[in-house]
Order: C-alpha cells, then sequence, then structure tokens
C-alpha cells in the first residue's frame, strides 16, 4: 500500500450476504494515503464544493438581486402607466357623446389648420387623415384634438417619415360605436 492506490487483493472481503461495503473499502483507500496526498484530495473536494455552493446557490441568487431594482421600477411604470389609462377611461365615460357630423366638422377644422399638408375623408363612422410631408408636431396636435374634440379614436396609421416631415394615412373612428 505504498503506492496510495488499492488494488482488489486490498479490497475487504464481502459482507455477509455478499453485500460489498463500499464505504469500509474508502477508509483503507484514506488511510493508505500518504498525508500530502490526503491534503491535495481534501482541497480538490473543497474548490468543487466551493464552485457548486456559487454556480447553484450563490451566483443565481445575486443575478436576482442585480436585476430586481431595475424590474421593480418597470413594474411601477407599468402600474403608473395603467393607472393613467384607467384614469383616462373613467373620465371619457363620463363625456358627453359627440355626434358624428359634430365629430366630422372638428376633424375639418383640425385639417385646415394642417394647410395643404392634409387632405381628410369622412366615410360613416371612420375618417382617413391623409397627410404629405406634415411635421410631427402638426400632426399629433391634430391627433389631439381628434381625441378631444371630436372623440375620435385611431384605428390604424401607416405613416413613413420623410426629410420634410410625415406622409401617409391615419384612419380615425368616430361616435359611439368606436
Amino acid at each position: 500500500m505504498s503506492s496510495g492506490t488499492l488494488d482488489e487483493r486490498d479490497a475487504p472481503a464481502p459482507a455477509p450476504g455478499g453485500l460489498n461495503l463500499p464505504r469500509e473499502w474508502v477508509r483503507q483507500w484514506w488511510r493508505g494515503l500518504a498525508a500530502r496526498e490526503r491534503r491535495l484530495i481534501g482541497t480538490a473536494v473543497a474548490v468543487v464544493a466551493v464552485a457548486l455552493l456559487w454556480w447553484v446557490g450563490l451566483a443565481p441568487a445575486l443575478r436576482t438581486l442585480q436585476r430586481a431594482p431595475a424590474q421593480i421600477d418597470a413594474a411601477e411604470a407599468q402600474l403608473q402607466t395603467m393607472q393613467r389609462l384607467a384614469a383616462e377611461a373613467r373620465e371619457l365615460r363620463g363625456v358627453t357623446p359627440v355626434s358624428n357630423e359634430q365629430a366630422a366638422n372638428v376633424l375639418k377644422a383640425a385639417t385646415a389648420r394642417l394647410g395643404d399638408k392634409g387632405r381628410l375623408a369622412v366615410q360613416g363612422d371612420r375618417a382617413v387623415l391623409t397627410v404629405a410631408n406634415v411635421p410631427s408636431v402638426a400632426l399629433r396636435d391634430w391627433l389631439a384634438e381628434a381625441r378631444s374634440g371630436a372623440r375620435a379614436r385611431t384605428i390604424e396609421a401607416n405613416l413613413s417619415r420623410g426629410t420634410s416631415g410625415l406622409t401617409g394615412t391615419v384612419v380615425v373612428g368616430m361616435g359611439p360605436a368606436q
């Protein structure tokens, strides 16, 4: 046993009933190792145990702790947005509806402020605004007026940004059945 290895001759005899006792074999093998080899194996086992503890236990927990503030901020921002939208919905329920004729007049007046860059086509309870090279601020103002004055909601927007402004169409729905 001077080499520190066990061969079949050194293995303990099988226990009664034919069971081999691996624990006893490991004890004998361990006792047969030199003190230096025991220290090296003990150090290797400790390093592996620390690495497993880090990879399985600590690293995932630290990642969670690092991500938590950003996730909390995102959730709070989402909550504020939802609360704002809920308040807006409550407010809009209390607003008196506007007839399609009144809504069309408000949209026509707002479109007139766009000048030759905007053209409005009213079709029943929908209106289609076609714009060509309109500044984004002017379109934003038109949409705000359509929403507040005509109680119109944007249904579809197909816009592209060019060097001179936005070009495309915006479809809004009017009336209570939007």
